[in-house]
């Protein structure tokens, strides 16, 4: 596995101007540092070359002027019926995009994101007509250089089945999907998809599959191609559906890939180690631009997801731990996305030493600390005898306690963060006492 993140690492500073590995930047948190330093991250720490945001936020356009990073910006779903005004669409140019560029580098207006599954027919039926709205109305701002899109979810095909039979879903083929493909066609702008294998169906039954780690495969007996994992599947798969509809020619880029890092009782495989198999993989295939059986020496514009965990977004809890580096700017893992050298997964630092324990902050409430004892003591792995009557560090039988042990005990064993939701803190003072050793 190392020599996996070595190679990684040593490729991605070769090719870094070429791959196109960009980062999607949410901002559902309320500990996230600010835009410009953000950006000056991004140029200074990090290979990525192109960020994608959720919304417009100028705030966030101007950190990044002047920063040569591209930057996409993404129109909420609630305003694409009111977009296919042209009217409308000239306005909001106007106001979210000409005063920003080409200081700041926008490359795509995103509209919308994933439609079709929120099952909105306003949305769905008004997607394809405010798609050209736009791009009308860029064209006519003098910006034909920023291209319009929209991602799409890959709950897009009719059923789950090898790569060269897959379709897109009936009723939707020919009335939805064609007309964005002509679009794309047309205004040379590429379609995008957010493969997850993350949330495939029967996940526990073909995780090794899920995270290219060894596996028996699966067999396309109509193209003779054996897929050793999902993500190249998944790729063919929206490939082939394109093909069959007579767009094969059109660009595939990938909106959004990634992995959680945690999650609760509910979310088993949302853990540290296959967010770096799967993340680590990725990033090698598009460095390398491997592509896919159907597509070899393909590579793919992506944007992994995501940069910052979100402690704000709603939800399981699985659903805020998505990111790669911390709020400190120090990385959760790396898979060869820094520019410091680092080419191996690295825990966040400061690293364990003899001087350094976790411990909760002040004022971090008894759920907050409820809920990290039981990841720390359940998913997180960690030995919590010492806490359990009879032991050691039972007394005091506070959950304050008992809940700076375990967070302790996960910082020290694992060599992992101490964010925990950012509950967390580092300190050099010893907490052990009495007959209870703090690791």
């Amino acid at each position: 596995m190392a020599a996996i993140f070595l190679l990684v690492g040593i490729l991605l500073q070769l090719f870094t101007t070429i791959t196109g590995i960009g980062v999607n930047y949410g901002m559902t948190a309320d500990n996230l540092p600010s835009p410009s330093v953000v950006a000056n991250f991004l140029k200074t720490q990090t290979i990525f070359d192109s960020v994608k945001l959720f919304d417009a936020n100028p705030d966030v356009l101007r950190a990044f002027t002047n920063t040569g990073i591209s930057v996409s910006v993404t129109i909420g779903n609630g305003d694409i019926p009111g977009l296919t005004n042209t009217v409308t669409a000239r306005r909001w140019v106007e106001q979210h995009i000409s005063p920003f560029h080409p200081q700041t580098k926008i490359k795509y207006v995103f509209v919308g994101t994933e439609v079709l599954f929120w099952k909105n027919d306003d949305w769905t039926n008004n997607l394809v007509p405010a798609m050209r709205s736009v791009h009308y109305a860029l064209v006519k701002a003098g910006l034909p250089e920023i291209k319009v899109t929209t991602a799409h979810a890959l709950n897009i095909f009719r059923r789950e089945t090898i790569p060269s039979l897959m379709r897109f879903m009936v009723g939707y083929d020919q009335s939805f999907f064609a007309p964005i493909l002509q679009f794309h066609q047309r205004t040379k702008s590429p379609f995008m998809v957010n493969p997850y294998p993350y949330f495939s169906p029967d996940l526990s039954k073909r995780l090794n599959y899920a995270l290219f780690k060894p596996n028996s495969g699966v067999y396309d007996k109509y193209t003779r191609k054996t897929y050793t994992n999902m993500f190249d599947a998944l790729m063919d798969s929206t490939y082939t559906a394109m093909k069959a509809l007579g767009y094969g020619n059109v660009e595939i880029a990938i909106g959004e890939t990634g992995w959680p890092t945690q999650g609760d009782a509910t979310s088993p495989f949302a853990t540290l180690e296959n967010a770096i198999s799967y993340n680590g993989h990725v990033v090698k295939e598009i460095v390398l631009g491997k592509g896919t059986p159907l597509m070899p020496n393909r590579t793919f514009e992506t944007y992994m997801f995501a940069l910052f965990n979100e402690n704000q977004k709603p939800g399981p809890l699985v659903e805020k731990y998505w990111g790669m580096i911390n709020p400190d700017l120090t990385p959760i893992y790396d898979v060869g996305v820094l520019r410091n050298g680092q080419s191996t997964p690295t825990p966040t630092t400061p690293a364990p030493s003899g001087k350094n324990f976790c411990v909760p902050k002040v004022d971090v409430s008894n759920a907050q600390l409820q809920s990290n004892l039981d990841y720390a003591c359940g998913q997180g792995g960690v030995d919590c005898t010492p806490i359990q009557p009879g032991g050691a560090c039972y007394e005091p039988n506070t959950l304050r306690s008992h809940a700076a042990f375990a967070m302790n005990a996960y910082y020290r064993t694992k060599g992992l963060s101490c964010y925990f939701a950012g509950n967390g803190q580092i300190t050099t003072v010893e907490p052990s006492y009495g007959n209870c050793r703090y690791l």
